[in-house]
């Protein structure tokens, strides 16, 4: 009876380190959930917004967090600290004060894609607009705040290099991003505003009436990094890679974004 009873307490004893075991290793198994933040311009708003239900479907473990704005204010916030585990320039300059401020490593960033310039106005306007050279007829022009917003800054270069910069200067109502020089076209509270195609197709509120040549602006380059001091280093490479995958660059394409890779 006593053999017997040994018998029974070793088995037991046997089951419960293998139960241990078994339970270690699916902890072990297991997959961290992660939340990534992407600091973003204004511009891929809805572009990333489509690649985030696409993305999250294969990877149901990562949420992402957009955090969209003026890449000016954006690249700010992540030279005095604001956690980022990506940064999605519309710009080279603010990317490459982060590259500069050893934030991001050039070997873990790409310029992904390009844009263009348009000049739009409000659907229901009489099309007294259809150029460029028109603008000194309107009232009120809307760009964004060009030492903030990439897309005001090319605004402005494109109407300084066609020599209008001095004409419509007074008249110009800034923005603090494009999408809100999209809104002020689409409320008809200016007669005419410049953002980038991307956003303007966006919008059926709005007509575009001209696009402005390359060779009146620098090159609109968007520039996408990860952050060294990511705390999901290894989930921000993924994400950074797939941004530049045939899926996502379709997704972009749909809205307008040209391929540079």
């Amino acid at each position: 009876m006593k053999q017997l009873t040994a018998i029974i307490t070793s088995l037991v004893c046997v089951l419960l380190i293998m139960t241990g075991c078994s339970s270690s290793n699916e902890k072990g198994n297991e997959t961290k959930n992660v939340d990534l933040t992407i600091s973003a311009a204004a511009s891929l708003q809805d572009a990333l917004q489509e690649i985030k239900k696409e993305y999250e479907k294969e990877h149901n473990h990562v949420t992402l967090n957009y955090n969209f704005g003026a890449s000016g204010a954006l690249q700010q916030q992540i030279s005095q600290g604001a956690p980022a585990d990506l940064f999605f320039s519309a710009a080279e300059d603010k990317y490459e004060t982060l590259v500069k401020q050893n934030k991001i490593d050039k070997k873990e960033g790409t310029n992904l894609l390009g844009n263009d310039i348009v000049l739009v106005e409000p659907k229901q306007a009489k099309g007294d607009i259809q150029t460029f050279e028109d603008l000194p007829k309107a009232k009120k022009l809307s760009i964004g705040t060009p030492e903030s917003v990439p897309a005001g800054q090319y605004a402005k270069d494109t109407l300084t290099a066609l020599k209008l910069w001095d004409n419509v200067q007074s008249n110009v109502v800034y923005a603090k991003d494009v999408r809100q020089v999209l809104t002020y076209v689409e409320t008809g509270n200016v007669d005419a505003g410049i953002v980038y195609k991307t956003d303007a197709l966006t919008s059926k509120k709005v007509r575009i009436s001209a696009t402005a040549t390359d060779d009146t602006h620098d090159p609109i380059v968007y520039p996408v990094g990860v952050i060294k001091d990511s705390k999901h280093k290894k989930e921000a490479k993924a994400f950074y890679r797939y941004l530049q995958t045939d899926q996502a660059m379709k997704i972009f394409e749909k809205y307008g974004f040209k391929n540079l890779q």
